[in-house]
């Protein structure tokens, strides 16, 4: 009885010190923080839209993607919780310059411009110093688009809403700084213009009607950061 009673208490006294040590192998991923991003962004046209027939059509642009974030992150019990949001813009672009096109006058351009996300993530720890995470939120991608016939030159801002997931990997470096990698998915379904002396637009503030879109955007990016 005597060794049970030891034993009870043992188990318990350990109990005691493990869970003050797990809370306090959470805290290099909590509170608030600060990182730059960069990385790969490709943008393609969706499944609803894109053109298999013809092999000349130019569907997808990529580039370099660039921006900053923010973000505050909480534990519960070994899982980290966190709400963030970033700005990030890019080089991806197309020109239409070549070709019959050119040749009759007409040219186009559609290039990449700020990308706003706002949205949350969810993590494990895969040992003191890996936080493994989904994430997951509302995106809105701005892309510059400008069109010349030969004799009057259109240009335009496309503002496209959708959603963006995500997975990722967050390592440690301190208790202040940290790197990570992650992937993320985002698909925009709706859409507006924003410029003037155009019959598309039904108000006075410049916007077109908005119109339904599927636009897919890939990204691989890595990150450095620090945690106040």
């Amino acid at each position: 009885m005597k060794k049970s009673i030891a034993f009870i208490l043992a188990s318990a006294s350990a109990t005691a010190i493990a869970v003050p040590a797990s809370a306090q192998d959470n805290s290099a991923f909590t509170g608030p923080r600060i990182e730059g991003i960069a990385g790969y962004d490709i943008s393609k046209a969706g499944s609803d839209v894109d053109n298999d027939l013809n092999d000349e059509d130019d569907q997808s642009i990529d580039g370099f993607m660039y921006g900053v974030g923010i973000g505050y992150d909480f534990a519960v019990n070994n899982i980290v919780l966190g709400v963030e949001a970033e700005l990030t813009d890019s080089t991806a672009k197309s020109e239409i310059d070549d070709g019959d096109l050119e040749d009759l006058g007409f040219g186009a351009r559609l290039k990449t411009g700020r990308d706003l996300y706002l949205g949350a993530r969810a993590g494990v720890l895969a040992n003191p110093r890996t936080l493994i995470y989904v994430k997951g939120g509302y995106t809105n991608a701005r892309f510059d688009l400008l069109a010349d016939d030969g004799s009057t030159e259109i240009e335009t801002d496309l503002d496209l809403d959708g959603f963006r997931v995500g997975a990722g990997a967050e390592y440690a470096l301190s208790e202040n700084s940290f790197v990570k990698l992650e992937y993320r998915y985002s698909n925009y379904s709706e859409g507006e213009f924003d410029f003037e002396d155009n019959d598309f637009f039904d108000d006075d503030t410049g916007e077109s009607g908005r119109f339904d879109a599927d636009l897919d955007r890939h990204q691989v990016a890595v990150g450095f950061g620090y945690r106040f």
